[in-house]
């Protein structure tokens, strides 16, 4: 909007009305407050699994076992779960999704009690795939009765969790990068920040102080 204006100030013959744009900088740490933690993520599929909803807890499972983007969630196909791998075409680009052995024998056991014998694995009662707006309502819903905040649960807290710890344990960017279809490796590290409690304490211990 604001180039628009600048344009047609342009135009009108008044160029040194025209606005500056302010640069702000991505901050170095994460905010905690919307960070989904580990046991917060393992009590909403505790919880589904509880009231008997399967599909919710697979598909809450799901994104965060392979760290896919919501959007991507409808590759997940009973033919993909054969080869463990599910491939995404866009924009003359080819993603491969990778699927953990134990998610697949999971899914395929789902797949046989909802007798989906093939296409999407996540789909409503009319057999159609689940849209956005439907995992989002799900995903809040999982929240209220795992009583976490529901402000910091939608899907891509889920893909956030898996890159975190992925990084933690691995602690390669570069492989990271490739699971999660960036092009860029500084779009990766957005997902792998920390929020400074970690830096906060590395730096306690660096003795530097008399």
């Amino acid at each position: 909007m604001l180039a628009a204006v600048n344009c047609y100030l342009k135009y009108a013959g008044h160029p040194e009305w025209k606005l500056r744009f302010l640069k702000i900088r991505r901050g170095t740490f994460a905010n905690r407050s919307k960070e989904l933690s580990q046991d917060e993520y393992e009590r909403m599929v505790s919880k589904a699994l509880e009231h008997g909803d399967d599909r919710l807890a697979l598909l809450l499972q799901t994104i965060c076992a392979t760290g896919i983007r919501v959007s991507e969630l409808q590759a997940i196909s009973v033919e993909s779960l054969n080869s463990g791998r599910a491939e995404l075409r866009s924009k003359g680009k080819i993603r491969m999704i990778l699927i953990p052995r134990k998610l697949c024998q999971m899914l395929r056991r789902y797949c046989r009690e909802q007798r989906i014998t093939d296409g999407c694995v996540f789909v409503t009662k009319n057999g159609q795939p689940l849209d956005r707006s439907n995992i989002w309502k799900m995903m809040k819903r999982a929240a209220e009765e795992a009583k976490v905040k529901t402000k910091k649960v939608y899907p891509h807290n889920l893909r956030h969790l898996f890159a975190q710890t992925y990084y933690k344990k691995y602690k390669d960017i570069v492989r990271l990068a490739d699971i999660l279809g960036h092009s860029n490796v500084d779009t990766t590290r957005i997902y792998t920040a920390k929020n400074g409690q970690e830096q906060q304490k590395q730096i306690e211990h660096l003795s530097l102080l008399l």
